[in-house]
Parts: structure tokens; C-alpha cells; sequence
């Protein structure tokens, strides 16, 4: 059977397709997204808000435990019901007795999440009794002015359920809780259902579904070299708890900023130390790391914070090692840039070079110098990071590619891999983006004939060719394709 060939317009049109499955499947560069309402979930500690948020948010995005005080950052989301979207908010609670300094800083994250909601859901626990700090609570909201919503969780049998309607559940003046059980799934229609018609009804509409995400960017680092402190200037206010102690950020936090016209979704992770140490501390630490593990996977672009002011050691590069496994774009911020002393105008150069050295699974990733103390520079880091996300969806034009090909293949033949004799390459196709895919087809009879060494170079040389800084680049070596005729 006789196979036409494709015309060059429909190749055109495949070509454009398969492009446009890649940009709605990941982030695209320049994207836009409505206004969403926000919805800050408000209670004392231990009333199931975690688990609320998390079973929203339809993912184990908050720490759960028995511990109070478990959520210190406030924590954000989209929740997506009948087609529109609103974004939850998950707070610390609000009664922590004696509360230690974190504890204060998170309440005080708690108040202003409150002024800043559009509407409340003030959450009950119906297996006690009304808590007189839960009636303060109660007495704040309605000062507030805000729409609120009040939520009777745990409620997971008929007498509980029945509890939801008893007068003693109605604090403040608020209404009658809705019962449900965060924990089970049950009762939250009903309560969505209600928190639309609210919105609604005091001109707050949820928007619309988008398909375009933002671009979302891990913040990941060893303990204590100022990640948070750098997420606070880029949203110039006290999002993130800053503290000298190490892990006070326990979990990843996302975080929706918009620039402009453009999105971008922050996660601040908890610090990465070694192994042994979080095997030995064990709880709600250890449980963070393996987050941070799992928020690199589903980011965009990290932005890989060191400490320009002590050596960089084997956690550094470790994190470094695990970024180029990824396949994620990567900005090096060399943070605490005011604490370098006799600075002159060879230093930053030093310091780059170093920082490769010490690092060189990411000698193609931007390397920026800042000081999230005074801010210097912190703010160049959206136009590094849109840089690197066009870079990663950057499709090289056929005659360009066949150029550089040439000239890379004149200057260096391949060595041979696992064969008698070097393979003979016959060209080299762009197959995919985010991040830049090529394929060097050669004239062998299995593709491990070509040395590594060789594919690594033409990465190099891809690198220093075209605008790719801040995305890795994945070249493979593939056999002829046999047409049928």
C-alpha cells in the first residue's frame, strides 16, 4: 500500500497543535486570569479547617495533625464548583492560648485574612460544645461586616447533625451552621451551593473557568538562606512568617500574585536538610520535605536560593542535581548580597563563576544577586522568570536548527558509545517543548552507539546558540525512520 505524503500545510497545522496541547497542559508564558472571590476559612485551632481547605482544594495541600497550631502560613487555593472558580484561604486558629511569637505572627496573618475575604466560613466542631473563645470569634466576624457562612463539621451522625440545628450552635447572632463532614465529603455541596448564592447575591460572582494556569514557581533552598524573606518582598507584605529560626516554614505554601497582566503561583517550601537529620526529628518536618520533593515536580521554573555569604556545600548541589532531573526551568538567586564585604565591580563575576563550579549540573541556569533585606534586585526576578518560561516553550525555526547543526557537527564528530565505530549523524528535529526536546537521528542499528558525552555537547552547544538560559535542554539520539511505500 501506497502511504501520500503529508502536504506542508497540513504539517503545519499537526505542528501548531501539538503545540498548543503542550502550552494548555503546562503554564504559558503572558497568561491571564480573572478576579477570583476569596473565601478565608476562620475557627479556633482543631475544628477540621485544614482538612476543609484540603478537601476543597482536592489535594493534601496542608499539614494535618492533632498538634494545635499546625497551620501557621496561611494557605491558598482554587476551588473549582459548577464550572466557577473561588479561592479558599486556610488560616491558623484563633484561640492559641499563651501564644509563643510564631503563634502571634500567624494570628495575626489570621486578621488579616479577614479583611481581605470577600466572604468567611467560620467553622464549628459539633462532636464538643460552643467554646466561649469560639463566641469571641463569633462576635468579631459580625463586626467585620463580611458575609459569613457558619460550617458545623464532624458532623457524622444523625444526633450531630440534628445538634447543627439547636440554638446553642447559633453564636453571635450568625446563622444556623451547615452541617457537613470535612473528613467524608458530606454536606459540601450544600455548603458550596450556599457560598455562591452569597456571592452573588452582594455582587461578588465566582469567575469563570480558565483553562491557562499561572506559572508556578518553587522557592526551594537549604534551611535559613531567606526564601521566605525573598517571597516578601516580591509580594512586598508579610505573607510568609520570617524568622531566624530554621523550618519555620514547615510546608509548601502557594501563594497567586498578580503582575500586571501576567500570574504567577509561588510555593514557598520548607528547607531541605540532610537525611539523617529528618529521620531522627521525625513528625511534622520530615513530612515537609518530602512536599518539597513532590512541589518541584509540579512546578514551572524553581528558584534555587543559596547564601552568597557562606560556602556552598553538598545540599546545595544535591538540590542542584535533583533540578536537572526535573526538567524544570532554574533561576540561582545568591541571596544576603549586603552581607559581602569590599565589593567591587570584578566580584559578581567571581561569585558566578563559583557558584557554576560549585554546581555544574546548572551552568545554563541565570544566576542573580540579591538581598532580600533591602530588596536589591529581588524585583528583577518576574522579568528573569518570564524570560525562562518563554525559553522553555522556544520552538527554534527548521533553517536555524539545520544550521547550527552543521557548524556543531563540523567542529565535533561523535565518539563512539557501545559500538565498534562512531555513528554517522544525520540530522537533529525539535519533537518538544517545556523543556526543549531534540531528537539526532543516526545511521546505526540501536541508538546507545552514540557516546553520552556527545549528546551532553550538543545540550552546550543548543545552550549557547539560541534563547534558552534558565531551561534545561533534553537531547536523545533516535534510528531512521523506514517509510512504507
Amino acid at each position: 500500500m501506497k502511504i501520500r505524503k503529508q502536504k506542508p500545510r497540513k504539517k503545519m497545522l499537526i505542528s501548531l497543535l501539538f503545540l498548543a496541547k503542550q502550552v494548555l497542559h503546562l503554564s504559558a508564558p503572558n497568561n491571564m486570569r480573572p478576579h477570583l472571590p476569596t473565601i478565608a476559612i476562620i475557627g479556633r485551632t482543631n475544628v477540621g479547617k485544614s482538612t476543609l481547605f484540603n478537601r476543597l482544594a482536592e489535594e493534601n495541600k496542608a499539614l494535618v495533625s492533632r498538634v494545635p497550631g499546625t497551620t501557621r502560613d496561611r494557605h491558598e487555593a482554587d476551588c473549582l464548583w459548577r464550572g466557577r472558580i473561588i479561592r479558599i484561604v486556610d488560616t491558623a486558629g484563633l484561640d492559641v492560648p499563651h501564644a509563643e511569637d510564631l503563634e502571634q505572627d500567624a494570628m495575626k496573618q489570621t486578621e488579616r485574612a479577614i479583611e481581605q475575604a470577600d466572604l468567611i466560613l467560620f467553622v464549628l466542631d459539633l462532636k464538643g460544645v460552643p467554646l466561649p473563645q469560639e463566641r469571641k470569634i463569633a462576635e468579631r466576624l459580625r463586626r467585620s461586616k463580611k458575609p459569613v457562612i457558619t460550617v458545623g463539621n464532624k458532623a457524622e451522625s444523625p444526633a450531630q447533625i440534628l445538634a447543627a440545628e439547636s440554638g446553642e450552635w447559633r453564636l453571635g447572632g450568625l446563622p444556623t451552621p451547615i452541617p457537613i463532614s470535612a473528613l467524608r465529603g458530606t454536606g459540601l455541596g450544600d455548603m458550596l451551593d450556599r457560598v455562591y448564592e452569597s456571592l452573588e447575591k452582594h455582587g461578588i460572582p465566582p469567575a469563570e473557568l480558565s483553562q491557562i494556569s499561572p506559572v508556578r514557581v518553587a522557592v526551594i533552598g537549604k534551611p535559613n538562606v531567606g526564601k521566605s524573606s525573598v517571597l516578601n518582598q516580591l509580594l512586598k507584605e508579610e505573607r510568609f512568617i520570617v524568622s531566624p529560626i530554621a523550618h519555620t516554614t514547615r510546608e509548601p505554601v502557594d501563594t497567586l500574585v498578580e503582575v500586571g497582566e501576567k500570574n504567577y503561583l509561588f510555593i514557598d517550601t520548607a528547607g531541605m536538610r540532610k537525611r539523617g537529620k529528618v529521620r531522627k526529628t521525625g513528625g511534622l518536618e520530615a513530612i515537609g520535605v518530602e512536599r518539597t520533593v513532590e512541589t518541584i515536580k509540579r512546578a514551572d521554573i524553581a528558584l534555587l536560593v543559596l547564601d552568597a555569604s557562606e560556602p556552598f556545600g553538598v545540599q546545595d548541589r544535591i538540590l542542584a542535581g535533583l533540578l536537572q532531573e526535573t526538567g524544570i526551568g532554574v533561576i540561582v538567586v545568591a541571596n544576603k548580597w549586603d552581607l559581602i564585604p569590599d565589593k567591587t565591580p570584578t566580584t559578581i563575576g567571581k561569585f558566578s563563576e563559583a557558584i557554576k563550579n560549585a554546581l555544574p549540573f546548572l551552568t545554563w541556569a541565570p544566576v542573580l544577586f540579591t538581598s532580600a533585606k533591602t530588596g536589591q534586585r529581588v524585583d528583577e526576578l518576574f522579568h528573569l522568570i518570564d524570560e525562562v518560561q518563554t525559553a522553555r516553550f522556544t520552538e527554534i525555526p527548521l533553517e536555524e536548527l539545520e544550521a547550527f547543526f552543521i557548524k556543531a557537527t563540523r567542529a565535533r564528530l561523535p565518539m563512539k558509545g557501545k559500538g565498534p565505530k562512531p555513528p554517522k549523524v544525520l540530522g537533529i528535529k525539535q519533537v518538544g517543548v517545556a523543556p526543549p526536546t531534540f531528537a539526532v537521528t543516526i545511521r546505526a542499528k540501536r541508538t546507545d552507539v552514540i557516546h553520552p558525552s556527545y549528546l551532553r555537547y550538543l545540550e552546550n552547544r543548543l545552550h549557547e546558540s539560541f534563547p534558552l538560559s534558565g531551561t534545561p535542554i533534553k537531547v536523545s539520539a533516535r534510528l531512521p525512520t523506514v517509510r512504507a511505500v
